[in-house]
């Protein structure tokens, strides 16, 4: 019979009543770290029920507990219990569902909407029924074991006759590299003692599955040995292995690795089988590392520590204690740094080291993460602090940041790695920003809790007021645009029911009219594939979508302009080609060779003003006449006809060339209006056989070119005025006797000029040209000749050449085989000339 230690004031000695004391305490923390135990084994089997039932990780099946003890006003162990007793009474779902009867038939169940939430919430995966039960035991049973060696046995016991897993191992990494077994069921003890330690080899099969966190499966013992090192000997003997890692609140903490004795493939539901109850085992596998057997690190191995260390994708240090002539810890030296680790002031990997601690964050001192340290550094106890908060005053401005940060011994030293659990104002800021600019918020959804998170942005583009909270799913067709529904609701069908990413327009209505949104999302899965969240964004459109009508109207209307200028532009082509003779033609008129070129230019964008007239007068003599109207398009034809019928009708009935275009110029002053003046340059000669002759005059045309005897030069010009300019313009004549073998070039400006250049460099440039082609000679036209090297034409370009033949010519001087006047290529009919 055992009876209470002796209380004070009984009379009993006082090292009796000290060591009652002892005993008392020592008593009562025996028993609460009994109630902590039941407390946690129960917590454990029912996250373990929650794990199989909805296919979510231990943190989640935590979270599902708690949400659902306070929304019931329930503990936390009530709402435990009432979960395992539920998986005790409820009973299991068949097998195979029943048949359910057609579409459209009696009895049919009708197809739930794609916006109904309870279709997508903690589904189960397909075989879940058949597999539940195993994963029931296995986490009725988690709760009671102790040790590596027993979750192996229990994971024979539950797994071994349905899934035929003769064996399993379990894997720890090892401090200084390579593996340890932590616990081995099936196996013997001669085979366990001969792999408890594994050196660290490449292609180790549990080493692989530790460090790229997915299983790795072995279905072929021959093929599997050419790629992996295969743990067991003989080899022959597990025809089929498993090497699943186990997660526990960050990195992988052990590979639970399942054997069979024969070769059979695992099936996709045995995986998953397979991932699901390893992922139960986190929590009794959770410390499979006593504290202190950290092995010690030199400090010659440092350099192979910072080699660990730039590897890692994260933030993480190498500290080295600091200690007085006393032993005690007074500071910290980053010996080793990732190249990820970033702290609060930016400085970046190795720029952190030979750093002190206390001189670099002074703050730190006497606070829970500095006294986190000691305890680590001297129990060897990892450190976890979910949530620090460091201060510091950078550029006279406070600063604070949040850490999570955790820190292990390693040998003398301490690895500390962190994660930021906030972002600075200016970086919230700009995020903020760049969500109102444009004009999207992010979103999420977990399907497990049905928990729905928007960001600020996304109620403003929802009009919705923040103290509603986010609109839940259900309640989004009643703002959507009815025509819009189908599409939407086929889009979210794809997401939530397929796990397919989606981007989809959609119109909603709102008090201030209707919006046009767009919706960016992916769903997150788990290890069947079946979506587990879902998070993407919200982008309001309809500012661009306004933009767009507005630049569909603007096109519309260019594309009506354009019409329009192009019908002119064709019109106005038809009324040149109609008034103009054939563009490029030879022809002989009062005992002359006249050749013209025509060309247009190349921008193509209108009809131009430029054209040209060689007619026989009634006394024998002979009219040329070339001109050039500004501008171009219908008025420039237009005015082009009006000059060109008016000079060659005033000439014909005995006009003098002075008096002609003096009449012209008046004709164009007073035909002008308000929104158009025509204006023209124009040169006009009249030539006469019986003496040679040629008298003609300009308004302010270029000069002529007159070749003789192998020189060019430009003729004086008379006065003469631009046509359409002033009523006072004045007209003056010239006359040049023309000899025989003369050239006498008349052209526009499209055949000298050149944008930024003098108008002098042309004319000198045509002058050197047609002087060189007349004295090369050959037969080819001296007017196509020119125009031709003009390939960029950014103008219109017309070219007359008289030619005065040589004395003693044959009859057919100009060399044609007929009278172009009469030729059967125009196609105007005959006498094109005029």
């Amino acid at each position: 019979m055992k009876s209470d230690p002796a209380l004070p004031g009984d009379g009993s000695a006082p090292e009796v009543l000290a060591l009652a004391r002892v005993v008392a305490k020592l008593r009562a923390e025996a028993e609460g770290m009994e109630a902590v135990a039941s407390t946690t084994a129960v917590l454990e089997r029912a996250k373990g029920v929650l794990m199989a039932q909805a296919g979510v990780s231990a943190d989640a099946a935590y979270a599902l507990l708690l949400r659902r003890a306070d929304r019931r006003g329930r503990t936390l162990m009530e709402e435990c219990w009432i979960t395992l007793g539920g998986l005790r009474t409820r009973p299991e779902p068949p097998a195979e569902p029943p048949a359910a009867a057609g579409a459209g038939e009696p009895g049919a169940a009708p197809d739930p909407s794609p916006f109904d939430p309870g279709r997508y919430l903690a589904r189960p995966a397909r075989t879940a029924g058949k597999r539940r039960p195993l994963l029931a035991r296995l986490a009725d049973g988690l709760a009671g074991v102790h040790g590596a060696d027993e979750v192996a046995g229990l994971l024979v016991t539950v797994l071994g006759g349905a899934e035929d897993i003769d064996a399993v191992m379990i894997y720890t990494a090892a401090p200084a590299g390579g593996l340890e077994l932590a616990g081995a069921a099936g196996i013997s003890e001669a085979l366990a003692e001969q792999w408890r330690h594994v050196p660290p080899l490449s292609g180790v099969a549990a080493m692989v599955a530790l460090a790229g966190r997915e299983p790795v499966w072995l279905e072929d013992p021959a093929r599997d040995a050419l790629r992996y090192q295969l743990i067991g000997d003989p080899p022959e003997r597990w025809q089929s292995r498993a090497w699943v890692p186990v997660f526990a609140e960050g990195p992988a903490t052990a590979a639970v690795g399942f054997f069979r004795t024969h070769r059979a493939p695992f099936t996709p539901d045995t995986r998953l089988l397979l991932r699901r109850a390893a992922r139960m085992c986190a929590g009794p596998l959770r410390d499979l590392r006593r504290p202190g057997t950290t092995d010690p690190v030199g400090e010659a191995d440092v350099a192979a520590v910072q080699r660990i260390l730039d590897a890692l994708s994260g933030a993480a240090i190498l500290l080295t204690p600091l200690r007085s002539g006393a032993g005690e810890v007074e500071d910290y030296r980053i010996d080793a740094a990732a190249p990820a680790s970033v702290d609060v002031a930016g400085r970046r990997g190795k720029e952190l080291v030979g750093r002190s601690i206390l001189e670099t964050y002074p703050t730190v001192a006497g606070t829970d993460l500095w006294e986190g340290y000691l305890d680590t550094l001297t129990t060897g106890t990892d450190y976890y602090g979910p949530s620090f908060t460091y201060h510091e005053v950078t550029a006279g401005l406070p600063r604070e940041s949040s850490y999570a940060v955790r820190a292990t011994r390693l040998g003398g030293r301490l690895v500390v790695s962190w994660i930021r659990l906030d972002t600075s104002d200016r970086e919230a800021r700009r995020l903020a920003d760049m969500q109102r600019l444009g004009n999207l918020g992010w979103a999420d959804w977990d399907l497990v809790t049905n928990v729905i998170n928007w960001s600020d942005q996304v109620f403003v583009i929802f009009g919705r007021d923040r103290a509603a909270g986010p609109m839940p799913l259900e309640e989004l067709p009643l703002h959507l645009v009815p025509e819009d529904l189908p599409r939407l609701g086929g889009a979210v069908r794809r997401l939530l029911g397929e796990g397919r990413a989606v981007d989809q327009q959609f119109r909603i209505t709102t008090a201030d009219g209707i919006r046009h949104l767009r919706i960016v999302a992916e769903a997150g899965t788990d290890e069947a594939g079946t979506p587990v969240e879902v998070h993407g964004f919200f982008q309001d459109l309809s500012a661009q979508r306004d933009t767009e009508l507005a630049l569909r109207e603007s096109e519309r209307a260019v594309l009506v302009q354009r019409g329009m200028l192009q019908a002119e532009r064709i019109l106005a082509a038809r009324l040149q080609h109609a008034l103009l003779p054939l563009q490029e033609q030879s022809l002989e008129l009062a005992g002359l060779c006249v050749d013209v070129a025509y060309l247009p230019s190349d921008s193509g964008v209108n009809v131009g003003g430029d054209w040209y007239s060689a007619i026989g007068l009634p006394d024998d003599s002979a009219l040329f006449v070339l001109g050039d109207v500004a501008g171009h398009g219908l008025d420039a034809v237009g005015t082009m006809a009006q000059l060109r019928f008016t000079a060659k009708g005033m000439i014909v009935t005995g006009s003098e060339l002075p008096d002609a275009l003096s009449r012209l110029n008046s004709l164009l002053l007073h035909t002008a209006t308000d929104t158009h003046g025509a204006t023209a340059t124009m040169i006009m000669g009249r030539y006469r056989p019986w003496d040679r002759r040629l008298t003609w005059v300009r308004a302010g045309h270029l000069p002529p070119l007159l070749i003789r005897d192998g020189e060019a030069s430009f003729l004086p010009q008379p006065t003469g005025a631009l046509l359409g300019a002033d009523f006072g313009s004045v007209y003056e004549q010239s006359a040049l006797d023309l000899r025989p073998d003369d050239h006498l070039l008349l052209y526009t400006d499209g055949l000298v000029e050149e944008p930024g250049e003098d108008i002098d460099l042309g004319l000198a440039r045509l002058a050197t040209t047609a002087r060189r082609l007349v004295e090369e000679g050959g037969g080819a036209s001296l007017a196509r000749s020119l125009a031709a090297l003009r390939p960029e034409r950014r103008d219109d370009i017309c070219v007359m050449d008289i030619h005065v033949p040589a004395e003693g010519d044959p009859e057919d001087p100009c060399g044609d085989e007929e009278d172009s006047c009469g030729d059967a290529e125009d196609p105007h009919g005959p006498a094109p000339c005029g």
